[in-house]
């Protein structure tokens, strides 16, 4: 899955939790179904260090969270989160976009105090 990121400016009021557009959601479902995958498969969100910025968002589909895992429920489709990447997800929105250079994921991260030219890592 293609992963872009995005920096909008610095909030004073506090984040919501990790939001996922009903495009997003629709393009994880069609994923999922193009890769063979049943309902019962869910969406991992995670941070990872690496990248050239430091920290790299990660998309993978599984059929069950793990013990200590923050589950949400958006639109029929299981959304696992860890508790580290949590601390690092929260207020960030994950929408699906068209744009010159093709299709893709795009994280708008309003804690992310910058990102790499490829958009797909970033710095807190």
């Amino acid at each position: 899955m293609d992963v872009q990121s995005t920096t909008p400016e610095t909030l004073s009021e506090p984040l919501p939790p990790l939001s996922i557009t009903s495009k997003a959601v629709e393009m994880v479902k069609l994923t999922r179904a193009q890769e063979g995958m049943d309902a019962s498969f869910g969406l991992r969100v995670a941070v990872m260090g690496g990248g050239c910025s430091g920290f790299q968002y990660a998309l993978d589909f599984e059929q069950e969270g793990r013990e200590t895992d923050n589950v949400m429920e958006l639109d029929g489709l299981k959304v696992f989160v860890d508790p580290i990447s949590a601390r690092y997800l929260e207020g960030v929105t994950i929408d699906y976009v068209f744009g010159m250079s093709g299709a893709g994921f795009k994280f708008s991260n309003p804690r992310a105090t910058g990102s790499c030219g490829c958009g797909s890592s970033f710095a807190v």
